[in-house]
């Protein structure tokens, strides 16, 4: 698994819908941001989704259920190859 930088690209989200708020978040008025990391396999899909910094209040488990149906255009290697690639993704939730 690669690391983006010196000639891999970083992959590009074309699906990542919004994560739902828990209900418990919602009625603490409490928001903020998760960290996950992943790899994002040679095809675009999510593998080994996990909590890099939680938040709590089941922000956690709406991050991961939101991540898991991300779909991303591939990293390449030196513009050709496609291959997998460790990312962290910051999943913001806010209260409007």
């Amino acid at each position: 698994v690669y690391r983006v930088g010196g000639g891999i690209s970083a992959p590009v989200p074309i699906y990542d819908p919004e994560p739902e708020f828990s209900d418990e978040a919602r009625r603490a008025k409490y928001q903020g941001v998760v960290l996950v990391g992943l790899i994002v396999d040679a095809q675009g899909n999510p593998q080994n989704v996990r909590i890099v910094r939680a938040l709590g209040m089941g922000l956690d488990e709406k991050a991961l259920e939101a991540v898991r149906t991300y779909k991303f255009k591939p990293s390449l290697k030196d513009g050709k190859t496609r291959v997998p690639v460790y990312v962290t993704i910051e999943v913001n939730f806010h209260l409007y």
